[in-house]
């Protein structure tokens, strides 16, 4: 089978970010990067900030947080009085664990693709109530349907109090089927919070057909906002229930406020981020997302091909326009998360390529992204160098 071509690259794409030209980065999904028209947006509203500390809290900053969870809502598919505004996915997931009210003989259910830090949520929540949590494994290449049968085999009624489940996992590039999964819980009696921290401005998906009864997503990631711009949606009977970890003024206003205001948190960030998607519907919508899915499907390819690894066995994200791609890494090349942090910082110090090396299940894979600032030589380099760094183990 031959090597798919990698798309044209977007004119002038490049040239928005500040990113280091002697780099390869190829790993936008773990901090993604901001372009440079959304640094200054971010720097405008900091000079506003610092010219006037007093005025900019205490005029009209709840009403401005307030207008930019709105845009950001609409644009994603949300309804913007169920939402707030969060630092990151993993807030938004530890809010409402510590809100669900978990008692001693209640469960967590998730599943084996979690991201680490949610799965260390979950464990800390569990402790601290005496709740038990339970992983659901998944093979990788579960069909949909195979999927939402093990969900619904998995759980419990009346014991399951949540389950967790990533609209599209960061360890393995899987795209899980989550308004069907969420409708298989429905019939159980059993919410669902969507980890969603890849889902914004990649997926074409709106919050509102998936129907979970909390949905987190980062807007930092796919979505151009600046670092800590998370939206979280709750379905209407969970609101006057969610709590924020930390009380401040707004307290008594109840959902979102209660959530979003944090008292001195630089909420610049935040109201920075329609700037983002300012740059992102400039770009055109369509055109990025078919343009990073089809770049990184080219460089799982390449790379693949480098590592011997025949095209049936490249995990396949099982959608549309999904930018993450992995590769397996020759057996016993990364199998835990230790030595999966440090082939990862060998790759970047030695080849000059910033990539993302996961640990799963006891095997090693490598996580290549597209993004716009992406051109296909930056994955045919890597290809070329790869093998021999591996071998030098």
């Amino acid at each position: 089978m031959s090597v798919p071509q990698p798309p044209e690259p977007i004119p002038g794409a490049r040239l928005l970010f500040s990113l280091d030209p002697a780099v390869s980065h190829l790993n936008h999904g773990s901090f993604g990067a901001v372009p440079i028209g959304v640094q200054r947006a971010q720097q405008r509203l900091r000079d506003e900030m610092e010219s006037n500390p007093l005025r900019f809290f205490t005029k009209g900053l709840v009403d401005r947080i307030a207008h930019t969870r709105r845009h950001l809502a609409g644009f994603l598919g949300a309804d913007p009085d169920g939402s707030a505004l969060v630092g990151n996915t993993t807030t938004g997931v530890a809010v409402v664990l510590q809100s669900m009210g978990l008692r001693a003989g209640d469960e967590v259910l998730s599943t084996d693709h979690g991201y680490g830090a949610v799965s260390l949520a979950i464990h800390r929540e569990c402790r601290r109530t005496g709740a038990v949590s339970r992983v659901l494994p998944i093979p990788l290449a579960a069909t949909d349907d195979q999927l939402v049968q093990i969900v619904r085999d998995g759980l419990r009624p009346g014991r399951t109090r949540l389950l967790v489940v990533d609209q599209l996992t960061s360890a393995t590039a899987k795209l899980f089927p989550t308004a069907a999964i969420v409708g298989v819980a429905r019939e159980h009696g059993t919410p669902v919070l969507v980890d969603a921290a890849h889902a914004p401005g990649m997926l074409a998906t709106t919050v509102a057909s998936i129907g979970a009864d909390f949905w987190v997503g980062n807007l930092h990631k796919w979505a151009y906002a600046p670092r800590g711009t998370a939206l979280l949606t709750v379905a209407p009977q969970w609101r006057d229930r969610i709590e924020p970890l930390v009380v401040s003024w707004e307290q008594e206003s109840g959902f979102p406020a209660r959530i979003e205001w944090q008292a001195t948190l630089d909420y610049t960030s935040w109201l920075a981020a329609p700037a983002g998607l300012f740059t992102l519907r400039s770009l055109g919508l369509d055109r990025v997302r078919a343009h990073n899915a089809a770049l990184a499907a080219y460089g799982q390819r390449v790379v693949g091909e480098a590592l011997k690894v025949p095209p049936a066995e490249l995990p396949d994200p099982g959608g549309p326009g999904v930018s993450l791609r992995l590769i397996p890494l020759p057996a016993g090349t990364a199998a835990t998360i230790d030595a999966a942090r440090a082939l990862q910082a060998r790759i970047g110090e030695r080849l000059a390529a910033e990539v993302a090396v996961m640990s799963w299940n006891g095997s090693g894979w490598l996580r290549l992204t597209g993004q716009v600032y992406n051109v296909a030589d930056e994955y045919e380099r890597l290809a070329v160098r790869l093998p021999a760094l591996l071998a030098q183990r």
